[in-house]
């Protein structure tokens, strides 16, 4: 579950504070003493725009995901379903950093996941990762118990989601997050049960998203070590082996660890609850921002210890697939910099 805060509203009435103070002949007008307002040259006009600019550029509240330069959303595989277009894009860019050469050890990567919906509901958000081994060329490896051995281009992977959801989340998909009066301030209003978690697998989860029309972001792939591989893999088995439930809001049960949102379960590799921000479980922490934060955490604690092994930019590395009704829809939400469009 997760999300990122719409603060456009914030930055626009700085805006429009910048341009109440310009007549309509282009002069500030400033109270004197006297309480009389003095004009000033029209020849500052100029930086009353400058200022209104900057209160836009140099918000702090403006949101990671949104663009200043987006790009036109592309259409070329508006016909292939989203899963393919994900897969698709993930393979050719595992691909290209193997390169041609022969594969003498096995590679490992993570690629991290967001959906959301225009109106920035919890209800209809969710954070997720799939993970990637690829083999060493030439050797019979040892798989990874009940993983699947894949092929593509002569390479043979295997991987696996880390997408933690209701059990019944695919035929009953009405996400409980808060109820009762003050719910979001306080947990222990909250009227929400635990449910019987599930790991969804990325076709499945991406079927959800799908079903609601939501835009559906992704980062990486990043290349990680063995060390991160073993970990994700260990935090799989803990969720699969149904010892913790799932729960939106997990702030009551971090002691106990009897159960758990979407975005703990991808987050901390050797902590189930790292800080998520505000309230703990994170306010409007759902959808993209919460796998932001997820970086964030992944950043801070598993890169110092040589885990992962190429930088993040979380900004810049999101990567988009918005949902259009027909080709060349105009009016689209799409909240990344850059961004491919969906029909099924």
């Amino acid at each position: 579950m997760s999300r990122i805060n719409n603060t456009d509203a914030r930055a626009a009435s700085r805006a429009r504070l910048s341009d109440g103070l310009v007549n309509n002949e282009g002069k500030w007008l400033l109270p004197s003493g006297r309480g009389v307002q003095r004009k000033i040259s029209q020849r500052v006009k100029p930086l009353a725009s400058w200022v209104a600019t900057c209160a836009l550029l140099l918000s702090p509240c403006v949101p990671i995901h949104a663009a200043l330069l987006k790009g036109d959303v592309d259409f070329s595989n508006y016909d292939a379903p989203l899963y393919k277009q994900i897969v698709d894009r993930i393979k050719a860019k595992v691909a290209a950093r193997l390169g041609e050469g022969v594969n003498t050890q096995d590679r490992y990567f993570l690629v991290p996941f967001a959906y959301q919906d225009k109106g920035n509901n919890p209800e209809f958000a969710h954070s997720f990762i799939w993970v990637i081994r690829v083999l060493t060329d030439g050797r019979q490896p040892s798989l990874t118990p009940r993983f699947r051995r894949r092929r593509f281009k002569n390479r043979d992977f295997e991987a696996f989601t880390i997408s933690w959801l209701p059990d019944d989340f695919d035929t009953n998909p009405h996400l409980r997050v808060f109820e009762g009066v003050g719910s979001s301030l306080d947990p222990k209003m909250n009227k929400c049960p635990i449910s019987i978690g599930r790991n969804f697998r990325l076709d499945q989860t991406l079927k959800l998203a799908v079903n609601v029309k939501n835009a559906v972001g992704m980062w990486g792939p990043y290349e990680i070590k063995k060390e991160a591989f073993d970990l994700a893999v260990k935090r799989k088995q803990l969720l699969d082996r149904g010892t913790i439930g799932y729960r939106a809001d997990d702030r009551l049960y971090h002691k106990d660890r009897v159960a758990i949102n979407c975005f703990h379960a991808m987050a901390g590799p050797e902590d189930l609850y790292p800080d998520g921000g505000f309230l703990g479980t994170g306010f409007r922490m759902w959808g993209i921002n919460a796998t932001a934060r997820v970086l964030i955490e992944y950043t801070k604690q598993v890169s110092n210890q040589g885990q992962l092994l190429e930088p993040i930019d979380i900004k810049n590395d999101l990567y988009g697939f918005v949902y259009a009704p027909e080709r060349n829809s105009p009016g689209l939400y799409d909240p990344f910099p850059n961004a491919s469009a969906y029909h099924q």
